[in-house]
């Protein structure tokens, strides 16, 4: 039905934006970190999935066709509704939440608030066969988790642990090195 939207930013809330397209404002739910990059009166597009249950019309928003497909197959999985599958997506990137579940780490899902150790393995068994992702990046994420898990400790929020960790260099090894770096860049 509708596949993306393209339009002026009219109002942005922590949750949502509304996109005026030809003079009918949508209102679109996001991740915080895609609704951080649009700006008020500012030209924005949009890829949305249009979410109908029952009463319910909600249209969920992402500046990427990845992420939309990304969510879509989160909330296939049974248990797994458009506010858990968003709240999932605001912990760490399409790309880490793919390693996670294709290496059936369930340790990066339980931080998402509502998601226990069960709706965990139903995520992990439910899209294991349909994620792939590198060996390499898989192995990452495993040193990665030790890392987020220090930083947590020390104050920061998950988002601001992943954020430091994604820009420090894959070649520095180890959670002990990779939280100096991060350290570093969350001290600027």
């Amino acid at each position: 039905m509708l596949a993306f939207l393209e339009g002026k930013i009219e109002l942005k809330t922590e949750k949502f934006a509304i996109i005026n397209v030809g003079g009918v404002g949508y209102k679109v739910f996001g991740v915080a970190s895609v609704l951080d990059k649009l700006s008020k009166g500012k030209e924005a597009k949009l890829f949305v999935h249009l979410y109908t249950r029952e009463n319910i019309l909600d249209l969920y928003g992402f500046l990427s066709f990845e992420s939309l497909e990304f969510f879509e197959t989160l909330i296939s999985v049974r248990g797994i509704g458009p506010k858990a599958a968003l709240s999932i997506m605001a912990i760490a990137s399409v790309a880490t939440l793919k390693q996670a579940i294709a290496s059936g780490q369930k340790a990066l899902l339980t931080k998402v608030s509502g998601i226990g150790q069960r709706t965990a393995e139903r995520v992990i068994l439910e899209l294991k066969d349909k994620i792939v992702a590198p060996i390499a990046d898989i192995k990452r994420l495993s040193s990665d988790s030790d890392a987020i898990d220090a930083l947590v400790s020390l104050g920061y929020t998950i988002q601001q642990a992943r954020g430091a960790l994604e820009q420090v260099s894959a070649k520095t090894k180890g959670a002990a090195s990779r939280v100096r770096e991060a350290l570093k860049l969350l001290g600027k």
